[in-house]
């Protein structure tokens, strides 16, 4: 940890803000002062995803909890997306360090072009020595196009600038093996993969009701982190330091796997898929084992509506997701294409029926999760 260089830092919701709603500029400033120290003189580069903006919009607008419309809550955010920004800057200015906002809905790294701007951005506020703040753009996105919670956004993000490290704070110092407040229950120092985990009670949102996620969407984050080989330390704000520096704290989670093609963990991670493929067993085997190309012979049905370029999500008979591709053909053309070979396809429509319905290029299979 301690050398890691380009660093990836989220907070939840509950760390900076009060139960009322509001911002608590103190928990901001002790943030604040630890990320600027580690920072240095550049030495080392931040990116910071925080929650909070939602929670800070609460009380200014005379709302006691967090709504749970989406129309409320993007007012909401209206109104504590500046205010949770400004906050930042003042913070930050103490340290002579600019801010550069960064509002992100799964829509733009999704999309390859969106992605590329996003990796872009980033890439070029932290050549100039700024440090970005990183937030779901909760004031335009639908239900279909969130992330849905900011560790994931967080896991995804330091994909995206090729972190070194990725720093999840909680206002929990760490993935225990029951409920923290029970006694008797333990801190899990380390997990080296999903065996560490079995047997493991995971839980939910707080009860004060500010944030989205709780345990089980932190340690889903660290699955799509570590999958792609960034490693993650799981801590309370409190002890941010502590995590920064190298000192023993949290829970430490090992890289499991490899760097990915960017484009295949946003297929797997970011994106929503518009419909689904029924596969048989043959195609299942084929695409998930042999890692091959879906093609319309192995198909026996189809659901939703989209378009050529859609994400779908590929299906066994009994109806469990196994992988997530981008199609080739519109929903109303496969009807007509299922069960049938390429060549009889081209024969009977044309040549431009004679390819994959997914390519194996722009499919990715859905492994188990790191939770049990």
């Amino acid at each position: 940890m301690t050398g890691a260089r380009r660093i990836v830092v989220k907070i939840g919701s509950s760390s900076l803000t009060t139960a009322a709603g509001g911002l608590d500029a103190d928990r901001v400033d002790a943030l604040v002062d630890v990320l600027a120290k580690v920072r240095g003189g550049g030495e080392r580069e931040i990116v910071l995803v925080s929650s909070g903006a939602i929670a800070a919009g609460l009380a200014p607008l005379g709302l006691v909890r967090r709504p749970k419309d989406l129309a409320r809550q993007q007012a909401a955010a209206s109104v504590g997306q500046g205010l949770l920004v400004a906050r930042y800057t003042a913070s930050f200015a103490r340290y002579g360090v600019r801010v550069g906002q960064v509002l992100l809905t799964s829509d733009d790294t999704s999309r390859r072009a969106h992605y590329r701007n996003a990796y872009s951005t980033l890439d070029q506020l932290l050549e100039m020595g700024a440090l970005p703040v990183v937030n779901e753009n909760d004031t335009v996105a639908t239900e279909e196009i969130r992330f849905g919670d900011n560790d994931r956004l967080a896991a995804l993000v330091a994909h995206l600038v090729h972190a070194d490290l990725l720093v999840l704070l909680s206002d929990v110092d760490g993935l225990y093996d029951g409920d923290p407040s029970t006694p008797g229950t333990s801190r899990i120092a380390e997990v080296r993969g999903p065996q560490d985990l079995h047997g493991v009670t995971i839980g939910s949102a707080g009860k004060a009701g500010l944030g989205t996620g709780g345990m089980v969407t932190k340690v889903e984050a660290a699955r799509i982190a570590t999958a792609a080989g960034v490693p993650v330390v799981l801590t309370s704000a409190s002890r941010a330091a502590d995590a920064l520096t190298g000192r023993d704290t949290g829970t430490y989670f090992h890289p499991t796997g490899r760097r990915s093609a960017d484009r295949l963990l946003w297929l797997a991670h970011a994106s929503t898929p518009r419909g689904a493929l029924t596969l048989d067993d043959g195609a299942v085997r084929a695409v998930v084992e042999r890692r091959t190309s879906l093609l319309p012979a192995g198909i026996c049905g189809v659901e939703g509506e989209f378009s050529a370029g859609d994400p779908v999500e590929l299906r066994d008979p009994a109806g469990h997701a196994v992988a997530r591709g981008l199609v080739n053909f519109d929903a109303k053309e496969i009807p007509q294409l299922l069960g049938r070979s390429t060549r009889d396809l081209a024969r009977e429509l044309g040549p431009a029926y004679e390819r994959e319905v997914v390519h194996r290029d722009d499919l990715v299979v859905l492994t188990s999760r790191l939770a049990p």
